[in-house]
């Protein structure tokens, strides 16, 4: 029975890989116009813990960190500067995924693969104001969300699920050690990711339930030079709300097997592993 026990634990162990990932991240919505735009591109890091179901098929969990941004002022539509909205958020993410590689890693030295899964990701969405004060927007309301008058505009979580899927190409180093370069989409249920959606709330409304400060980010066209000095009329559109926002990776992901042993001479495959999967016994 302990033999047993011991066995399985070789198992179990030999098919864990740890993992860092390290790379850069940006959003898709209504305040920017370009993929991974320059000025509003930030880094990401992460860490993973991944379970190695056969040689090609791996279940990976893993936790990420990133801070998303967007700004009108980085647009070359003249009409979207003069709008001069913005928005940052940190962000956490949660993620369970399969990743599907097509070739076998202990027996050649690359393969490209595939991943898929499910994701839980906090945000809060903040701007500065013209002093240059951190506001967070979600209490603010500034699209009507949650007033009596906008019945069809409710307040957004500030967490939710997402679907990450991608894929990418992953190099052997040996059997224990191997590094990916991967481009990983997260498609959203949301289009509040950059607190902006739909249509301008009525001033007055909006002044009357949350104040001048919700009223003065809302609509910010007067802070820049040719905006409009005037707030828009009630329901002037103020972003696009069929589309629901996004956001993505691309980096490097480097895991390391535990429990593989040394390699031997024989291919990539480590003395810790057999071609089955299972722990060799020395003789």
């Amino acid at each position: 029975m302990i033999g047993l026990l011991f066995m399985s634990g070789a198992v179990f162990s030999q098919n864990l890989h740890i993992g860092v990932f390290g790379g850069v991240s940006a959003y898709q919505g209504d305040l920017v116009d370009k993929i991974f735009p320059k000025k509003v591109s930030n880094g990401v890091v992460g860490l993973s813990l991944n379970y190695e179901l056969a040689d090609q098929i791996m279940l990976r969990g893993g936790i990420s960190y990133t801070v998303l941004g967007g700004a009108d002022r980085y647009s070359k539509d003249t009409a979207l500067v003069h709008r001069n909205l913005s928005f940052e958020t940190s962000l956490i993410e949660f993620s369970l995924l399969g990743e599907l590689y097509l070739f076998n890693l202990y027996n050649q030295k690359y393969s490209p693969y595939l991943f898929g899964g499910l994701a839980v990701y906090h945000f809060n969405p903040y701007a500065y104001d013209s002093k240059g004060q951190k506001v967070f927007l979600k209490p603010l309301s500034t699209e009507g969300q949650g007033l009596s008058q906008y019945p069809d505009r409710k307040p957004y979580s500030l967490t939710q699920l997402a679907l990450p899927f991608g894929g990418g190409f992953k190099y052997a180093i040996n059997d224990n050690l191997r590094l990916g370069l991967e481009l990983g989409f997260r498609k959203l249920f949301t289009d509040y990711l950059d607190d902006v959606s739909s249509n301008y709330a009525d001033q007055a409304d909006l002044f009357a339930a949350k104040g001048q400060q919700a009223v003065d980010l809302a609509y910010r066209g007067d802070e820049v030079a040719g905006g409009n000095p005037n707030y828009p009329v009630k329901n002037a559109q103020r972003g696009g709300v069929k589309n629901k926002d996004w956001y993505y990776f691309v980096g490097l992901h480097l895991t390391y097997r535990l429990g593989g042993g040394g390699d031997n001479s024989h291919g990539f495959r480590g003395a810790g592993k057999s071609k089955y999967g299972c722990p060799t016994v020395p003789r």
